[in-house]
């Protein structure tokens, strides 16, 4: 009789550890977790704008090159990892391979500065949806206390600018805070913490309206958008395929970091939602699934975007280039102004900006809850006892919220193209990436990981995404990164207002902040951890033994512990209990 080493199920090892950490109710609120973060604001003002700018419909070409090549692989590698070491984004690192723990801090140093300045544009989307409940939208007139003499004469990008920004000469000057906005980020904030204070329990119930209502709005919009006089003008120069742009590099660039930022990789946030998965659960089907769902968001988008933008472009009869915006400008500028134009136009800003709202919401406290969980799982003593949890993210709220005050002045804007720009810019993404995948494909080793993914799914994936890990994903994300560098220009904001040098620093700190989190903790570890460098490289290299064991590692120690048994029992009777005596010299277990 030996000990019972294989005969513990992984599945109720699991189940033992899920108690304290929480699961998910069933499949379907893991799917709509996900799909809340990763179908954002990105997919609503970022990616119809990148197709119109970078070629129409020939976008598409690089785009998919860098959606099958980065972006399912990774998307995939980081949620079946959660998956299978049921730890957040640190500590599943340092299970994996201590060497590269610091790919877990960098994540989450970016999700960190992500949380700060990311909910400042729902605090913006939750003003102007204040401002829509009346008959005559203040947008749409110059009849407002805001208004100068000259307002009949500039347009409605200076009336937000003054309004709703009040934004400064330069970031020189901070100014004061516009207190409007301060309530209404406070207010997000609130719904944020209350979305996620109970964790799994809370976050999976509701992100069954969050996650699913900004569809039913979208598609609102895209019948309303395409039945507008004018709607195929802008549909036009939406998918209009422009082949000659390919040959542009910058196309490529945009291309990567689209990716990147629509399906939240390398932010830790999918290791953390995977983590409260069963044990076996087919993460590869909802991975799958859930990257369709998101590009083909971002597709239909575009058309409930670009239809009004060429109602817009019909109405004021003026090249449809003179109404695009990106990001923020689309959002707030072009759309609002859009949408003032039409017939019950007060019923239409609602809609929108409601899914504005929902949008960036259900992204907004998916994040909140990877760095929590990372934070708890790296400290479970401390942060997993009662009430220590809903203390922690109150914490995390607070300070978030009070470092995004700055973002709220006058010369806010500014801080926050500063963060959007380089702390979670792509060049950042790109850099955790890389390390990412070496470490699963390399160190790690992919056929170890495919032998785990078979072990919870019951079969390996193709060998396609196998192939990615090992040399397409780093080696894109390497050749996509250096051009980054090479191709590197200081910020400008709206294309005119140049940030002085120490502006571009603080910027260049907000991007080190996460980038050298990696190369510092291989550096400490290898300095502190004891022997030759082969010894500590082989120390720091090897996975822990916490990690769960696949049915060809049991066979493997049931044999150790067989041949253990057979050499030992010639030297003393098992005891009473059925367990042989071990001398731990003589044992090779």
């Amino acid at each position: 009789k030996f000990p019972p080493v294989a005969a513990v199920l992984k599945e109720g090892e699991h189940k033992e550890k899920m108690t304290d950490r929480g699961q998910w109710g069933n499949k379907l609120e893991f799917v709509l977790s996900v799909a809340g973060e990763i179908i954002g604001l990105g997919n609503v003002w970022r990616f119809p704008y990148l197709c119109y700018k970078n070629g129409g419909g020939a976008f598409f070409i690089p785009y998919l090159i860098f959606l099958f090549a980065c972006g399912i692989p990774v998307f995939f590698l980081e949620t079946s990892l959660g998956q299978f070491t049921s730890e957040g984004g640190v500590t599943c690192w340092r299970k994996i391979c201590p060497l590269f723990e610091g790919v877990g801090y960098a994540t989450q140093v970016i999700v960190a500065l992500l949380n700060i300045y990311y909910i400042v544009v729902l605090a913006w989307a939750i003003f102007f949806l204040s401002n829509s409940f009346t008959w005559d939208l203040p947008w749409a007139s110059c009849n407002n206390t805001w208004n100068t003499d000259k307002t009949f004469t500039i347009s409605v990008c200076l009336r937000l600018r003054r309004r709703v920004l009040r934004i400064s000469s330069g970031i020189h000057h901070i100014g004061s805070l516009n207190w409007d906005l301060v309530i209404c980020l406070a207010v997000a904030w609130v719904i944020c913490y209350f979305c996620i204070w109970k964790g799994v329990k809370s976050t999976g119930k509701v992100v069954y309206f969050t996650a699913t209502f900004p569809y039913a709005m979208l598609i609102i919009l895209l019948i309303r958008g395409v039945t507008l006089p004018g709607a195929s003008r802008g549909i036009h120069f939406y998918l209009y395929p422009d082949l000659g742009r390919l040959s542009d590099p910058q196309v490529w660039m945009d291309a990567g970091t689209q990716i990147f930022f629509s399906y939240a990789i390398c932010l830790g946030c999918l290791t953390a939602l995977g983590s409260y998965n069963k044990y076996n659960n087919n993460c590869y089907k909802d991975c799958l699934s859930l990257c369709f769902l998101n590009s083909g968001t971002s597709f239909i988008a575009g058309f409930a975007i670009f239809s009004i933008l060429g109602f817009m472009s019909y109405e004021q009869n003026v090249p449809i280039s003179e109404v695009a915006e990106s990001g923020p400008g689309l959002a707030f500028i072009a759309y609002p102004r859009a949408v003032s134009m039409m017939p019950f136009s007060p019923l239409w800003a609602c809609c929108f900006f409601i899914m504005i709202v929902f949008l960036g919401l259900d992204s907004q406290f998916v994040c909140v809850e990877s760095l929590v969980t990372a934070m708890v799982d790296m400290y479970p003593s401390t942060f997993r006892r009662k009430n220590r949890r809903e203390l922690f993210i109150l914490a995390v709220a607070v300070v978030s919220f009070l470092m995004g005050l700055i973002m709220l002045t006058e010369g806010g804007m500014y801080i926050f193209q500063l963060f959007d720009y380089y702390a979670a810019s792509g060049m950042c993404l790109l850099f955790v990436a890389i390390f990412e995948t070496v470490c699963i494909a390399w160190i790690y080793g992919a056929d170890r990981f495919y032998d785990n993914i078979e072990d919870m799914i019951g079969y390996r994936p193709g060998p396609v995404i196998k192939y990615c890990w090992l040399f397409f994903t780093p080696a894109t994300c390497f050749g996509t990164f250096a051009f980054a560098l090479i191709k590197y220009s200081p910020l400008k904001y709206n294309n005119e207002y140049v940030y002085p040098w120490w502006g571009n620093g603080i910027g260049w700190v907000l991007a080190l902040s996460s980038m050298l989190c990696i190369p510092v903790w291989i550096a400490v570890k290898l300095y502190y951890t004891p022997g030759t460098l082969r010894e500590r490289l082989v120390i720091l290299t090897t996975p822990s033994t916490e990690l769960p064991k696949t049915k060809q590692e049991q066979e493997r120690l049931l044999a150790i512990f067989a041949a253990d048994g057979d050499s030992l029992h010639q030297k003393a009777p098992p005891t009473k209990d059925g367990y042989f005596p071990v001398d731990e010299k003589e044992s090779h277990c």
